[in-house]
């Protein structure tokens, strides 16, 4: 097989697919890598370092999808990136499928086969290629929240962790999950004093068992949210329903409770944002002000710290496309569980319920198509 790498077109997007050490592994297993000119650039790999892995560099992102049967990639394709996409060819990437809907028919059109990171997931429900950027995303937002309540940066000018007399920051962190446990894990070891909302009781009292004493738990309502967020200094947003649009957890009228200049992180942006208000961001342009509370809502937060991202990832995706391209997609879906809750769309089905759900189209079985 042949595995093609592109290099990132989106906004700020300096992740690569694959690292030396997954060439390698790739041709070792008797299969050709090809890789766009400065794709790893972003994350300090050379095209040297490449080569003598194994791979090819080519120049040109149309050479690397006209020559590959698998493409590797880390966001999704961008329009102009659809054309060049071949009925029968394999993308491997995240897609968060039910944030667009464009995305979702330019990738039925091209009768393509779509394997989405994000929804790979074990027999014990772990996400394991979402896992890694969860954690990257989660450790930012509380970074990132502590960076813009700086009042030249539009927040309210309160530091996350006070100071002595002055009491820290108030942080809630909507979803205990990966995204929500790192986040909380960075604004506690700050000083802030931070609640965790989420819907299950046995995820709380986990989490009450292994955070610090400033970390606070509550069940997750629209009425324990409501009540907590009208002098809240920041809010994340971390809820994940795998594959699906995530809910709208805070309302408009709860933003417009909120105190002028607070805060707002959305990392749940690529699955369409929990926050009512949320719309996408780019690195470039990170933030918009409603309601006088300031929104941060990049699609691609992990892409900021490119270098720990990149192999943080492909840590965790080179074993599954190594499986996808030792045994042929279709063998690796009827053998692999994994893999087949990761296929969202093939040959113009949309075999992920939930994506279909999202835009009221139909939806295939896998079972149906390999039964």
């Amino acid at each position: 097989m042949i595995i093609g790498v592109p290099k990132e077109i989106k906004n700020n997007e300096n992740r690569v697919a694959i690292t030396p050490a997954g060439v390698k592994a790739f041709t070792l297993a008797g299969h050709k890598v090809i890789v766009q000119k400065n794709a790893g650039i972003g994350s300090g790999i050379l095209d040297q370092e490449y080569r003598d892995a194994g791979a090819s560099i080519l120049d040109m992102a149309e050479q690397i999808f006209e020559q590959s049967d698998m493409i590797m990639k880390v966001k999704e394709p961008m329009s102009s990136e659809y054309p060049l996409i071949k009925p029968g060819q394999i993308v491997f990437t995240y897609f968060h499928f039910a944030a667009s809907r464009e995305l979702t028919q330019g990738m039925i059109d091209s009768n393509s086969i779509c394997i989405a990171y994000e929804t790979v997931e074990t027999p014990n429900r772990n996400l394991p290629l979402l896992s890694p950027m969860s954690e990257v995303a989660g450790k930012m937002a509380g970074h990132v929240a502590a960076y813009f309540l700086a009042l030249p940066y539009g927040g309210k000018g309160v530091l996350m962790g006070g100071v002595p007399g002055v009491k820290p920051a108030k942080v809630l962190v909507i979803g205990g999950g990966t995204v929500g446990t790192n986040a909380a894990k960075v604004t506690a070891g700050i000083g802030a004093n931070v609640t965790i909302f989420d819907i299950s009781l046995d995820r709380l009292k986990y989490l009450d068992d292994i955070m610090p004493k400033n970390v606070n738990f509550i069940i997750s309502n629209q009425h324990n949210i409501e009540k907590e967020i009208q002098d809240a200094d920041a809010v994340i947003g971390a809820v994940l329903i795998p594959g699906a649009a995530a809910p709208k957890l805070v309302t408009e009228k709860m933003i417009k409770s909120m105190q002028p200049n607070s805060v707002i992180v959305d990392v749940a942006i690529d699955q369409g944002g929990c926050i009512q208000t949320s719309k996408p961001t780019s690195h470039s342009n990170p933030t918009f002000k409603i309601h006088g509370v300031l929104h941060y809502c990049v699609t691609n937060m992990p892409g900021a710290f490119a270098r720990t991202s990149t192999f943080a990832l492909t840590n965790a995706t080179l074993p599954y496309a190594l499986e996808i391209s030792n045994k042929g997609v279709q063998k690796a879906i009827i053998s692999n569980p994994a893999i087949a809750k990761g296929l969202n769309i093939i040959n113009g089905k949309i075999t992920y319920k939930p994506v279909a759900d999202a835009f009221d189209l139909k939806y295939y079985p896998i079972d149906e198509l390999y039964g």
